[in-house]
C-alpha cells in the first residue's frame, strides 16, 4: 500500500490565534500523531485558563466594531473565506487525513461542504429581521435582533475541517465574534484555517485556541461568554449544560446517537441492503453521531439481508492508510477509542451475538500501528445488550429482527438518544407512520446519511438541544430587544 505524494507542507505555525495575531501559548504545547501510522505530527499549543481570558477579552472588544458592521459587508467578507477554503480543499484534505485518520478523498469534500455552509449563511444575513406591533395612532412598537456577544464554539475530531470552518458561519452572520476550539486528538486544520481568517477576517473577530479539558472549561465559565455550542459527547454536553447554568447563557448541543434503521417487508432489498452500509458511515470508521448503527429487519427479510452484508462490504470498504487515495475506509483516532471498540465488540461475543463479519484488526501489516478496526456486523442483537443500548462511535452495526409494529417501535425509541433515522419501505402510509412516531431529529426514508444545505439537524432527548444547519441556528445566535415608542 503507497501513501500518495504531495506538495503540502505541515503547518509551521501551532500557536494560540487570537486578535488577529499568533500567541505563544502560556499552557504550553503536546505533541499530535497520526493515528493510522503513531508518526508524531509535531507540536501543538495548548491554551490554558489565562491564554483563554486574553483571547476572550479581546474577542469581547472586537465584537464591539464587528456587530456594526454592514450585513452586506460581513456578508462578503464571509464569502471571501468560503472561497479561500475551496482553494485549499486538497490541502485540507491531506491535514486531515494525517491528523485524524479519515481518507483523504472524503475529506475534501469536507472542505468543500463547508465552504458552502459559509456561503449559505452569508447569504442570510438580511434575515435578522425584527417585527412591528400594531399599537394603534401615535404609537410605534418594534422588536429589534442583536448578537449576544462572544461565542464559544467546541468540535469533534471525525471532520476537524468541516466542523470549524462550517461552525463558525452562522455566529459571525449574526455580528458575534467567535472563539473556536479545535478537537485535542486533530488540531492541525485549525491552524491553517486561523492563517486564512488573518487574511479575510479583522483582528479578533475569529479566533482559535487548541487545547484540551482546561481550555474548553475555561471557555464555558468564563464571564464574556454569551453562548457556549458543542459537537461533541452526551457526557461532554451534560457538563457544559452544568456549567453554564450557573451563568444562565444558552447552549447548543449536537451530541450521539444509536440511531435505528428500519428495513420493512415491502422495502426494495438491493437498496435497503446498500443503506444499511452507507448509514454505517464506514468511510469514517463508523465515527459519526449520525451513523444508523442499529439495523432492524423485518424477519422476512433477515437472514437475506445477513446473506448480502459481508461480500457487499468487503466490495466496498477496505481499510487502508488514509492518504492512500484509493482508501475507502480509515481508522480510529485513539488508542482509548479503539480500546472502547473492541471492549464492546468482546462485549457482543459475551452475550450471544451473532459475528457475521469482521470483528478485529485487519490483516494488512502496513496498518499494524494504527488504530484500524475492520467493518463490523453482530446478528441476533437484543435490547438488554451492550451493543444495542451503547454508542460505539466505531465501525459496528448491529443487525435486531422485528416482526410487528408496535413492539418495533417500542426498540426503536427504549433510548436516550434520537439524533437520526432510517426507514426502508415502499410503502408510503408506513412511511410516514413510522416517521410521525420515532423520537429523533432528522430522519431519512429510502435515503440516509446525508445531510442538506437549509435542512436543519439535531436530536431529541440526549441527543442534543437546538437546531445547526439552518436557518434557526442563525437566529439563535441573536436576541430580541423590544423597543416601544409614543409619539405624543
Amino acid at each position: 500500500m503507497n501513501t500518495s505524494t504531495t506538495a503540502f507542507a505541515l503547518p509551521q505555525q501551532r500557536d494560540l490565534f487570537y486578535n488577529g495575531q499568533w500567541h505563544k501559548p502560556l499552557g504550553g504545547y503536546a505533541h499530535t500523531k497520526n493515528p493510522a501510522t503513531q508518526d508524531d505530527l509535531g507540536a501543538v499549543a495548548q491554551a490554558n485558563a489565562q491564554d483563554v481570558d486574553l483571547a476572550v477579552r479581546a474577542a469581547h472588544e472586537a465584537f464591539k466594531s464587528w456587530r456594526k458592521v454592514l450585513p452586506a459587508e460581513r456578508a462578503r467578507t464571509m464569502r471571501r473565506l468560503a472561497q479561500k477554503v475551496r482553494d485549499h480543499a486538497a490541502e485540507f484534505a491531506w491535514l486531515d487525513s494525517l491528523n485524524c485518520g479519515n481518507p483523504i478523498s472524503e475529506m475534501q469534500r469536507d472542505a468543500i461542504g463547508a465552504a458552502d455552509q459559509i456561503d449559505y449563511y452569508a447569504g442570510l444575513v438580511h434575515e435578522l429581521k425584527g417585527d412591528t406591533l400594531p399599537m394603534g395612532d401615535k404609537v410605534v412598537n418594534y422588536s429589534a435582533r442583536e448578537p449576544l456577544g462572544v461565542v464559544a464554539r467546541i468540535v469533534a475530531y471525525n471532520h476537524p475541517l468541516m466542523f470549524l470552518a462550517s461552525k463558525l458561519a452562522p455566529v459571525v452572520a449574526a455580528g458575534n465574534t467567535v472563539i473556536m476550539k479545535p478537537p485535542v486528538q486533530a488540531p492541525l486544520s485549525a491552524y491553517r484555517l486561523a492563517q486564512l481568517v488573518s487574511e479575510t477576517f479583522p483582528p479578533g473577530v475569529i479566533s482559535f485556541l487548541s487545547g484540551d479539558r482546561e481550555c474548553g472549561e475555561a471557555l464555558v465559565a468564563h464571564p464574556l461568554v454569551r453562548k457556549v455550542a458543542l459537537v461533541g459527547s452526551t457526557a461532554t454536553g451534560v457538563s457544559i449544560l452544568k456549567a453554564s447554568a450557573e451563568k444562565v447563557i444558552p447552549v447548543a448541543l449536537e451530541l450521539g446517537g444509536k440511531n435505528p434503521l428500519i428495513i420493512c417487508p415491502d422495502a426494495d432489498l438491493d437498496k435497503a441492503v446498500q443503506g444499511v452500509i452507507n448509514g454505517m458511515n464506514f468511510t469514517w470508521a463508523g465515527q459519526s453521531c449520525g451513523s444508523t448503527s442499529r439495523c432492524f429487519v423485518h424477519r422476512s427479510l433477515y437472514e437475506q439481508v445477513l446473506q448480502k452484508l459481508p461480500g457487499r462490504i468487503a466490495q466496498q470498504h477496505r481499510c487502508g492508510l488514509p492518504t492512500d487515495p484509493e482508501t475507502t475506509m480509515g481508522c480510529l483516532i485513539s488508542e482509548p477509542q479503539f480500546n472502547k471498540v473492541m471492549d464492546l465488540i468482546e462485549s457482543a461475543h459475551s452475550q450471544g451475538a451473532r459475528l457475521v463479519c469482521g470483528g478485529g484488526r485487519p490483516d494488512d501489516p502496513a496498518l499494524a500501528k494504527g488504530w484500524f478496526v475492520q467493518p463490523t456486523v453482530f446478528a441476533d442483537v437484543t435490547p438488554e445488550m451492550r451493543l444495542f443500548q451503547e454508542e460505539a462511535f466505531g465501525p459496528v452495526l448491529a443487525v435486531i429482527p422485528w416482526d410487528d409494529e408496535e413492539n418495533l417501535l417500542k426498540n426503536v425509541n427504549a433510548l436516550d438518544y434520537g439524533l437520526t433515522a432510517s426507514i426502508w419501505t415502499t410503502d408510503l402510509n408506513r412511511a410516514h407512520r413510522l416517521a410521525a412516531s420515532i423520537e429523533s431529529g432528522f430522519i431519512w426514508i429510502n435515503y440516509v446519511s446525508a445531510h442538506f444545505i437549509g435542512a436543519e439537524f439535531g436530536g431529541y432527548k440526549k441527543s442534543g438541544l437546538g437546531r445547526e444547519e439552518g436557518l434557526s441556528e442563525l437566529l439563535s445566535y441573536t436576541q430580541t430587544k423590544n423597543i416601544h415608542v409614543s409619539l405624543t
